[in-house]
Formats: structure tokens, C-alpha cells, sequence
């Protein structure tokens, strides 16, 4: 199963926008509410979240400080139409945001930062696995040295 990217945005032609454009590249999946965006996040893995900040109901830096605990190797980036410095700090603070990219993106840009924010989870991934490996493979020699 592919490793996917979760677009979150309050309008539906964003959404469809983003779909056609990274559909080829990507596994897309979009919600257009923080709490749908939750549910495909829960039920799929994500390596690349991106979301609108201004949202009804709660903002993306609300969404993406929610899911820090629950998924932390997930990359996250914030979209918005505004420029608010306010915005920006609280996305770097709070929600640990990878990239502030300002509406409208450029196809090609966006593109090129979700590849670089899906590789950092790839290694993310790799190195929490190799850390486990490691672990069990010191408790090994652990038990061997006291059969010794």
C-alpha cells in the first residue's frame, strides 16, 4: 500500500484542484473539514499532511497541533490564502509545520516540497525501524551474555 498525502480545505474546488493536479504523483486523498481529515488519516497511512489554515470549526494549526501526539513522523505543511505572520509562527510552534506555502501554489513547487516532505517520512519511518531492530538485537546479546 502506497504512502499518501491528505489535502484539507473548506473548498471544494481547491480540493478538486489539488486531486487533478497531484493524482499522478501522489496518493491523494481529500477532506473538506478537519474531522473527515481525521477519519482518512486514522484509517490510511499518511506521510504528507497539507491544509487550509483558515477553516470553520478548527483552523489547520488547530488540526495539525490535535495529531502531533498520535502522528508525529507525519510531515505537515500549512496553505492559506493569507499571509498573517501570527499564523505563521503559530504553524512553526504549535503545529511543527514543515513547509507555509501561500495560495495560489505553483504546480510545480507544491509538487517538489510534498516529494521532499514524503522522503523526510520515509526516513522517519526507516529510522524508527532500524532503531527497533537495533533495540532487539542489544536485548539479544543482553540474554546471550548472562547464558555465558
Amino acid at each position: 500500500m502506497a504512502v499518501g498525502v491528505l489535502y484539507i480545505d473548506d473548498e471544494i474546488n481547491n480540493l478538486n484542484s489539488f486531486k487533478a493536479s497531484f493524482r499522478r504523483d501522489f496518493e491523494v486523498f481529500t477532506a473538506i473539514s478537519a474531522k473527515e481529515g481525521r477519519k482518512i488519516l486514522d484509517a490510511n497511512e499518511i506521510g504528507v499532511i497539507i491544509t487550509d489554515h483558515r477553516m470553520p470549526v478548527m483552523t489547520g494549526i488547530e488540526f495539525l497541533e490535535s495529531i502531533l501526539n498520535v502522528y508525529p513522523d507525519t510531515i505537515r505543511i500549512l496553505l492559506t490564502g493569507f499571509a498573517d505572520i501570527n499564523a505563521v509562527m503559530d504553524a512553526i510552534n504549535r503545529g511543527q509545520v514543515y513547509k507555509y506555502i501561500v495560495k495560489p501554489w505553483q504546480n510545480d513547487e507544491l509538487k517538489m516540497y510534498i516529494s521532499n516532505a514524503m522522503e523526510i517520512y520515509r526516513l522517519r519511518r526507516e529510522n524508527k525501524d532500524l532503531t527497533a531492530k537495533l533495540k532487539l538485537a542489544l536485548a539479544e546479546i543482553e540474554s546471550l551474555k548472562k547464558l555465558l
